[in-house]
């Protein structure tokens, strides 16, 4: 697996990159614990670790620094080293640049690409300011969150309303900044939708793409240049012994502060202060409930009407999995065959393995596939893209693994998940 190292997490502190600290880069560990599902790995993901979403058999993956499997053993798990990947040289991105990292486009990038689709197909694309990222609240920077509706105009399409005439897919990348395979997958999604035989699909579905939903993030990722900083959360807050920020997918208000989340604010699962506290979280959860009609009663085992339209995807990576509600229990949802029906639908199309996440890898509560399905009864789906291993594996992958790997298992799965929005139950 080709993992870069991540700098130290003062880097996070600021808007721009600063060299290496004097002794250096450090090394990336993979450590292999020994957590079956159930307690053993909810306790790993209590203790507020990096754990990643793979698992093998009855054991999850850690990443870490050379300290980290003291700091294991001390809380009394077993680890063995799975992989050490040393540090890159230190190589800053230019303010100017559109890429880093050998292809991967810049959130500046992807801002204007949105703009740049719109612009030349004026009959299928709108773009929508949905909100601002926290360091544009605080006058520090940051960036306007936005989305791009991609459809066959007619009257009242792309309209901020649940009432809207068609059925809508909702994609979204990079809510966890480091996942940089996503954001490229709905870089070329877009541009698919438009100059494809996908348009012709576009007269019956509206089509809503979020490329960056975690903007300041990733420009901590893309501070390293050649070498991403493997940041996952937002840039609220401040931390001195990790890295700072709120886990945009422990933060949401469905079972919010339950199963593998922490309390910790230097953990990468940090919760927040409170449900729903992050502005990127919100602004998501207000343009969704302006896009769905809410057809689910409260309650955990209640389901959704059968009328019900639309779906909901997460990009993230990696681990090869499409999951689905709840993810905070393994308790089954009110329209659990359906969400199977659906998930094993997507995973058939590539590969992947189906299933709730506490059935394939760990619970987890505060994710917004959760809170979509929770508030508004709407299909919503975890996909974890890309394997552990290989120079196309990891949160990292070579650039030319997207064209060559990943996007021909994707763009299958978006097909089905178009086609499953208009009916799904």
């Amino acid at each position: 697996m080709r993992i870069v190292v991540a700098l130290l997490a003062s880097l996070a502190l600021v808007l721009s990159p600063a060299p290496a600290p004097a002794e250096g880069p450090q090394a990336t560990f993979v450590l292999r614990v020994p957590a079956p599902l159930g307690d053993s790995a909810q306790r790993l993901l209590g203790r507020g670790y990096d754990v990643l979403e793979q698992r093998d058999g009855d054991d999850l993956f850690v990443l870490g620094d050379a300290d980290t499997a003291d700091d294991l053993r001390a809380d009394g798990f077993r680890s063995s080293v799975e992989k050490v990947v040393p540090p890159s040289q230190w190589a800053p991105r230019s303010p100017a640049d559109s890429t880093y990292y050998g292809g991967y486009r810049t959130i500046t990038a992807h801002l204007a690409h949105l703009d740049e689709v719109a612009a030349a197909h004026p009959d299928l694309a709108t773009v929508v300011d949905y909100g601002d990222s926290w360091r544009k609240t605080q006058g520090a920077g940051g960036y306007d969150l936005k989305a791009i509706c991609i459809t066959r105009k007619s009257p009242g399409d792309c309209a901020l309303t649940p009432t809207a005439p068609k059925p809508r897919l909702f994609v979204m990348g990079q809510l966890h900044a480091r996942e940089i395979t996503t954001g490229d997958m709905a870089w070329r999604f877009i541009d698919d939708l438009v100059g494809s035989d996908l348009t012709a699909a576009l007269g019956d579905v509206e089509v809503w793409v979020v490329p960056i939903a975690n903007p300041d993030g990733v420009e901590i990722v893309e501070s390293g240049g050649d070498v991403p900083v493997l940041h996952r959360k937002n840039a609220n807050g401040t931390c001195t012994s990790g890295p700072r920020g709120v886990d945009l997918n422990r933060n949401a208000g469905s079972h919010w502060g339950e199963a593998g989340s922490s309390t910790n604010k230097c953990s990468e699962v940090y919760r927040g202060p409170h449900a729903d506290s992050e502005v990127e979280l919100q602004a998501l959860q207000s343009l969704w409930r302006k896009l769905y009609r809410d057809t689910r009663a409260p309650g955990d085992t209640a389901a959704a009407t059968p009328d019900t339209t639309g779906a909901v995807i997460s990009m993230h990576s990696y681990g090869n999995y499409v999951l689905f509600p709840w993810g905070w229990s393994t308790r089954k949802t009110g329209n659990d065959a359906a969400l199977r029906r659906i998930a094993q639908d997507m995973a058939a199309q590539s590969g992947f393995r189906a299933g709730q996440p506490g059935e394939l890898l760990y619970n987890a509560s505060g994710a917004t596939d959760d809170w979509v399905y929770d508030d508004l009864g709407v299909p919503s789906f975890v996909w974890e893209i890309g394997a552990q291993t290989g120079e196309c594996g990891g949160f990292v992958p070579l650039y030319s693994c997207q064209q060559s790997v990943h996007w021909p298992k994707v763009r299958p799965m978006l097909v089905s998940a178009m086609n499953a929005a208009k009916r799904p139950y």
